[in-house]
């Protein structure tokens, strides 16, 4: 779902996401997406079992969906910050998240932050993804 704010911004909510409460998925200004924080939820507000590497899917996904909502693809992202509940065990997995990575989004990466917090907003969340991404024209 997406609607335009006062300012003429274009706020966007995938309804296949969870149903935002409080904040939004994403917001369109101009050719520029920012695209709100994602943890690995399902669609029913479940956080996804299985760990930091079935996490990082749900999460990541969550962003793309944002971001093709918006109009854009993955090689539009120009800033990623991932925040991570524990960075040694996401360190650990580097190599499995950098190939589910590259399957979703390509092997250009953009410009990124890894960064240790002791808590997500959901308690049981160990990561989240937030970024900005800029449309091309195509």
């Amino acid at each position: 779902m997406t609607n335009q704010t006062a300012t003429g911004n274009r706020t966007i909510n995938p309804a296949s996401l969870p149903k935002p409460s409080g904040y939004a998925h994403g917001i369109l200004s101009g050719n520029t997406v920012f695209l709100g924080g994602q943890t690995a939820l399902d669609k029913d507000m479940n956080i996804v079992p299985g760990g930091i590497v079935e996490q990082f899917r749900q999460a990541f996904s969550n962003v793309l969906t944002t971001l093709a909502e918006a109009g854009g693809k993955p090689q539009d992202l120009v800033s990623v910050t991932i925040y991570l509940t524990d960075v040694d065990d996401y360190m650990a997995h580097g190599k499995e998240i950098g190939r589910i990575w590259r399957e979703m989004a390509g092997s250009e990466y953009p410009a990124m932050a890894g960064i240790g917090v002791s808590r997500l907003w959901q308690k049981e969340a160990m990561i989240e993804i937030q970024g900005i991404a800029v449309i091309q024209d195509r």
